[in-house]
């Protein structure tokens, strides 16, 4: 009886003496764990998934980290569910990322060049050509369709738009105004008449007008926004080094890898390329211009 006693006695004390060392202390989001990445709703979801998908695969092999992406219903949600879904990051628009920086503190690490190597986008106002609206005097009564209050091209322009045209009140101005939610149904409802203006980017545009002939035939561009960065990854703030690290290094270095440069291809990019925060200036200087505060700023449609 007395050998059970002496082993329990030293595993007593050994206890006790794990108790007195300090434990290690814990990552955020340490290897071989789940990254939920959020995507913005461009276009419909499974449009978003078939361009995202390999790419998170690619990043689950290279990383050792499982990707779940999550493809809100607006872009809106995608501040909201940093918080409620206890999201990792998401590939921001340029405002939903400023937006999200301001109030959340998320932090950007790398964005796509595409195949001719361009790595920004620029918002558009368009309008039939059988409208007849040239200038902004002509929008008077008509409807115009926005995309979300928390994108550049779908509503932070119409906004500089009407601030330097004098439209104080773009909703007493025109007889309708709405959110279409992605800037793809911004653009087929100005084409399919349910809208007699429309906002959206003009990478959503330029590819829709590749497969359908009638944008290219139906539809004037009347304004163009300053050129943004394209859709950006960005992490939480409160991130492993770790994380951040290993996720900029596969994305920066995909092109140099043949599967990386396949899933790049399928992807409609040649490259991601390092991103920082002065990169989104432009959309400071368009809220600046239009008195919008963007720690306190309504996104809510």
């Amino acid at each position: 009886m007395k050998l059970p006693l002496v082993v329990l006695c030293m595993c007593i004390a050994l206890l006790a003496g794990c108790n007195d060392k300090k434990a290690p202390p814990a990552t955020k989001q340490p290897a071989g764990k789940l990254l939920v990445i959020g995507l913005i709703p461009e276009q419909n979801i499974f449009r978003q998934m078939e361009r995202y998908g390999p790419l998170a695969k690619y990043l689950e092999q290279r990383t050792g980290y499982h990707i779940k992406l999550e493809v809100l219903p607006r872009y809106g949600n995608i501040i909201d569910n940093f918080v409620s879904k206890g999201m990792d990051g998401a590939f921001f628009g340029s405002f939903t990322y400023t937006l999200a920086h301001a109030k959340l503190g998320v932090k950007v690490i790398a964005r796509p060049q595409n195949l001719e190597g361009i790595s920004t986008y620029h918002g558009l106002i368009f309008i039939r050509k059988d409208s007849g609206i040239k200038t902004a005097g002509d929008m008077r009564g008509k409807r115009f369709a926005f995309v979300d209050k928390a994108t550049t091209a779908g509503y932070l322009l119409p906004l500089e738009y009407f601030h330097e045209h004098g439209i104080t009140d773009y909703r007493s101005y025109f007889s309708e105004t709405y959110f279409t939610g992605t800037h793809e149904d911004a653009i087929y409802d100005v084409l399919n008449k349910k809208a007699d203006i429309g906002a959206a980017k003009n990478t959503i545009f330029e590819m829709l007008a590749k497969a359908d002939k009638r944008l290219g035939r139906d539809l004037v561009i009347l304004e163009r926004s300053p050129d943004v960065p394209e859709n950006s990854l960005a992490l939480r703030g409160d991130i492993s080094d770790e994380v951040r690290k290993k996720l900029k290094e596969v994305l920066l270095g995909m092109h140099t890898d043949p599967e990386g440069k396949t899933v790049l291809n399928g992807f409609g990019a040649r490259k991601f390329i390092d991103t920082k925060e002065e990169d989104f200036e432009p959309v400071c200087r368009y809220a600046k211009a239009i008195h919008l505060d963007l720690v306190t700023y309504n996104y809510l449609n």
